[in-house]
């Protein structure tokens, strides 16, 4: 089998950066209602703990949305900004899809659960939608190839 690139398609991408820009838009208010509100003393801690969480779930909001994996006959090819990862498919014991759960919301992740029980989760891969063809379809594509890789 060929290789082939999992990741988010520009529908998905652009969702992703909606989520972003609420995020943002959160983070300014709250920071601007700290500064207006608090003493001047105590304000700019307030104001730079706000601006610490934004640029943090900034980050991590842009690295899930453009995190891409590559599927080889040999294993799996993690790529985000941050790190690149090989993962053969002999290290891994399971492919599973997990359910995530806030207060008001819930997403779902494909992670890689390797032979000693840690969990990698599969860049590329995540929605927020309960019946999403497009993420089951890359699951399905995930598990495909670790079959075969396993089975031989």
């Amino acid at each position: 089998m060929p290789g082939i690139w999992i990741g988010l398609d520009a529908a998905a991408r652009r969702r992703n950066w909606w989520w972003t820009g609420f995020l943002t838009l959160v983070c300014v208010g709250t920071a601007v209602a700290v500064a207006l509100s608090e003493r001047a003393t105590d304000r700019w801690w307030w104001v730079g703990g706000v601006g610490g969480f934004w640029l943090v779930g900034f980050f991590y909001m842009i690295n899930r949305g453009y995190g891409r994996t590559l599927l080889t006959p040999n294993g799996m090819e993690f790529r985000t900004f941050v790190s690149r990862r090989s993962v053969p498919w002999s290290e891994i014991t399971r492919i599973e899809k997990r359910r995530h759960q806030g207060r008001s919301s819930e997403w779902w992740d494909v992670c890689a659960v390797r032979v000693r029980g840690r969990a990698l989760t599969v860049p590329g891969v995540f929605t927020s939608r309960r019946w999403d063809a497009d993420f089951e379809e890359k699951l399905a594509v995930i598990r495909e190839y670790w079959t075969r890789a396993v089975v031989g």
